[in-house]
């Protein structure tokens, strides 16, 4: 019965006190939540951790839920906030190392398999703010009026922003592709201005 109900409708119930249907909740977003961090941080034990985190603040603020809101909108406002905490903890790590591989379908050639690498590794060198749009429209597959309301802002400007980040992910691949792509770029995937000192 449980799992016919919507998230709001669960949401709800934990909000009320019925402490098992986060267990229903969680089984329906803790993968896509993992993915979620997984892509923005290349991080496997910081996206566990995060996941966790982001229950946990559910039922400590179950309470702040409002019915009329959309519970994945609300949910990732969570995980949002609770990877800002983290990062304010600690620097990001961008670097890509072999066993960190990206969480995307099995790969049946050796080609694909470098496109897929190379595309994880393009994600991680444009900017967070970018990267952040592209993993929720992308990969979390969130509405854009989902993501207006998560980032505060007009759906227009979330069009524009996936727009703009779809451009700097596919510049950045191709630099890559063809063996371009110079490794003295900034942690955020900028290029220094001239004098400037990292």
């Amino acid at each position: 019965m449980a799992n016919s109900m919507s998230d709001e409708e669960l949401m709800a119930q934990v909000r009320s006190g019925v402490g098992e249907m986060l267990g229903v909740l969680f089984e329906r977003y803790h993968v896509p939540l993992f993915n979620f961090y997984l892509k923005l941080t290349c991080d496997r034990a910081a996206s566990e951790d995060l996941v966790q985190e982001v229950f946990f603040r559910i039922l400590k603020y179950r309470h702040s839920y409002r019915p009329d809101t959309a519970f994945r909108a609300w949910m990732y406002q969570i995980a949002r906030n609770a990877r800002i905490d983290l990062l304010r903890k600690r620097r990001p790590e961008t670097s890509l190392e072999p066993e960190m591989s990206p969480a995307v379908a099995p790969i049946d050639t050796a080609q694909q398999s470098q496109e897929a690498l190379l595309l994880h590794s393009a994600l991680m060198q444009i900017s967070e703010d970018k990267r952040e749009v592209l993993v929720l429209s992308r990969f979390q597959d969130l509405k854009y009026e989902e993501i207006a309301q998560l980032l505060g802002c007009e759906v227009g400007t979330v069009k524009t922003r996936v727009h703009r980040a779809l451009q700097d992910l596919r510049q950045v691949f191709q630099q890559l592709e063809s063996g371009k792509a110079l490794r003295g770029k900034g942690p955020q995937g900028r290029w220094p201005a001239p004098g400037s000192v990292q």
